[in-house]
């Protein structure tokens, strides 16, 4: 391995440590030691790729956010339908933040007590608006498209959340099931 590989290699198990951390059951237990204890690393490789605490903070949500909008963008790519993208995109979602409730709490909850995140919750939605806005095929009105787009956002989050901190009591296929529903009907509204 190059000497970058080994640091790619350091940065990406922080970045691992800090999904763990961040997205602990019992909220964010984010600090430089933790970090590297959890990593098994020191804070010098710590310092070789975060600038302090909350530079790292933000670059681990950032990577779960990303790697958020990547598993959607690729499981819509290959369906023909309006109800297969619904399918494939709240499935994706599901597995990355549901099966792996680290990531979801990181993407979904951090942002609600880490004052590190105080903005970032915002400023990716527009990213996941977007997404949803060019599914919506059967909303001819841009401005209906972007409001439906909007409130799916909006609601799919509240979802996701109460689903995680388990004030909302469903079995995963109801969860599911549900969510689908909500963004195909979403896409019938442009008809009504």
């Amino acid at each position: 391995m190059t000497l970058e590989d080994r640091r790619e290699a350091r940065r990406n198990s922080l970045l691992r440590a800090g999904i763990a951390l961040l997205g602990a059951p019992d909220g964010p237990a984010v600090n430089v030691r933790a970090v590297c204890r959890a990593a098994s690393l020191t804070e010098r490789y710590f310092y070789e790729s975060f600038r302090d605490r909350d530079e790292f903070v933000r670059s681990v949500y950032t990577a779960v956010g990303d790697e958020a909008q990547a598993a959607l963008v690729e499981a819509v790519a290959s369906t023909e339908t309006a109800r297969q993208r619904a399918e494939a995109a709240v499935d994706a979602f599901v597995k990355l933040m549901v099966d792996d409730p680290a990531m979801g709490r990181v993407l979904l909850l951090a942002p609600l007590s880490e004052p590190a995140l105080s903005r970032r919750g915002i400023d990716l939605m527009p990213g996941f608006v977007a997404l949803v806005h060019d599914q919506l095929s059967a909303v001819d009105d841009e401005v209906e498209k972007q409001l439906v787009a909007v409130g799916v956002v909006g609601a799919l989050t509240t979802l996701f959340i109460g689903y995680l901190d388990g004030t909302v009591a469903a079995s995963r296929e109801q969860f599911v099931a549900h969510c689908v529903t909500l963004v195909v009907e979403a896409n019938k509204a442009g008809h009504e």
